[in-house]
């Protein structure tokens, strides 16, 4: 395979990912289907945001079809059948202002824009489509163009049939001194018996997402949080593909968990490699939003079937000030054993921990334990 102008800094899986993605987007696009805009929540701090967000291929859906796909079984494989548009023009809309954006090769938007905004929530619009790049009303000075230099995805057509927008939310935090939640996902908030590859793969592409099962007492466990620190920002982060971000955001409010931005990874083959670092995306996500939002200090929660734990005591060395508390949930046995093949021994804590380190089967004993150490105030 001849690699195009650009192409020779790519992995040979990544090539092989943009020939094929490039061959599905012609044909789609031959079917009628259309750039399409989808926003994922952010966050952001005085001066600044982080704009998340991708760019499809996908086609206008019509109210009944709509109403006809919310009462259809949904199966995971469906968010994987996806064809995103590389170095497409994206404008970006946060009230009054707006900037110009571009998507990388795997059709996304992860940029931060220095903007100045009040603490609290945002609307935020993705604009792709004829003239998307069009600011109307605002100067030219109000106008960034941030360009990607990484080629791959479907190509953009000359001239798109339709605009289309995705709005989302932003979570803007203010400089005063606040705490914060990052809760893991997989096997913390929901039951998926990750990373057992075969069992995996059963819950990403086939399960029902009706199907899955929440873990007992962590909603209570968040909204307590939330409750006892108003205005204190919930982030989830998990090595899991930006793919089910939709199936994720309904699961979590259909489970009265509070709202907040995911921080995923794409699914695929990198630019330099065949398969993903899950561990170091979590450790980097850890370092970037200490260094973003040093205002807050973070309640850790995760579980013992991952590296969370690992993971949490590396980051409370580096940055203690940063860390108020750290929660793992203890799987079963019978979840150890199909999330790694084998019964593990239980993590203990640091023995040095500078915080309140707990452990409990649920949310409702890591509620208790937080209650004892002072973290939350027991009713």
């Amino acid at each position: 395979m001849t690699p195009r102008p650009g192409e020779h800094r790519l992995h040979r899986a990544a090539r092989i990912e943009d020939a094929v993605k490039g061959l599905a987007g012609s044909r789609l696009r031959r079917r009628g289907y259309h750039a399409r805009a989808i926003a994922y929540p952010g966050y952001g701090g005085p001066g600044w945001v982080r704009v998340l967000g991708r760019v499809l291929l996908g086609r206008e859906e019509t109210h009944a079809e709509n109403a006809r796909d919310g009462l259809r079984v949904v199966r995971g494989w469906r968010n994987f059948l996806t064809v995103p548009i590389a170095d497409a023009e994206v404008t970006v809309r946060i009230g009054q202002h707006e900037r110009l954006l571009r998507t990388n090769r795997e059709g996304y938007v992860d940029e931060v824009v220095r903007i100045d905004l009040p603490p609290g929530e945002h609307e935020v619009v993705l604009t792709v489509g004829p003239d998307a790049g069009d600011a109307g009303d605002e100067t030219a000075e109000d106008v960034e163009l941030v360009e990607d230099d990484t080629e791959g995805g479907a190509e953009l057509p000359p001239q798109n049939v339709l605009r289309h927008s995705g709005t989302s939310r932003v979570i803007v935090v203010g400089p005063e001194p606040t705490l914060g939640l990052l809760s893991d996902i997989d096997d913390t908030v929901v039951v998926t018996r990750l990373p057992r590859p075969l069992v995996a793969a059963w819950n990403s592409f086939v399960l029902d997402e009706r199907a899955r099962v929440p873990v007992n007492g962590m909603a209570e466990l968040y909204r307590q949080v939330v409750a006892e620190n108003p205005g204190a920002p919930v982030l989830y982060l998990s090595t899991g593909a930006w793919n089910v971000a939709p199936t994720l955001t309904r699961f979590l409010r259909r489970f009265g968990y509070p709202e907040g931005p995911l921080l995923l990874t794409d699914w695929g083959p990198t630019n330099t490699g065949w398969f993903r670092d899950g561990p170091g995306h979590k450790r980097e996500s850890l370092a970037r939003l200490a260094r973003e939002l040093p205002q807050v200090t973070w309640l850790l929660v995760g579980d013992d079937g991952q590296h969370d734990p690992t993971l949490y005591a590396e980051f409370l060395a580096a940055a203690p000030e940063r860390v108020a508390g750290v929660a793992i949930r203890r799987l079963t046995p019978a979840e150890q054993l199909l999330a790694g093949g084998h019964p593990l021994a239980p993590t203990a804590m640091p023995a040095d921990s500078p915080v309140p380190w707990v452990t409990g089967d649920n949310g409702y004993e890591l509620l208790h334990h937080w209650y004892r150490a002072g973290i939350l105030t027991a009713p």
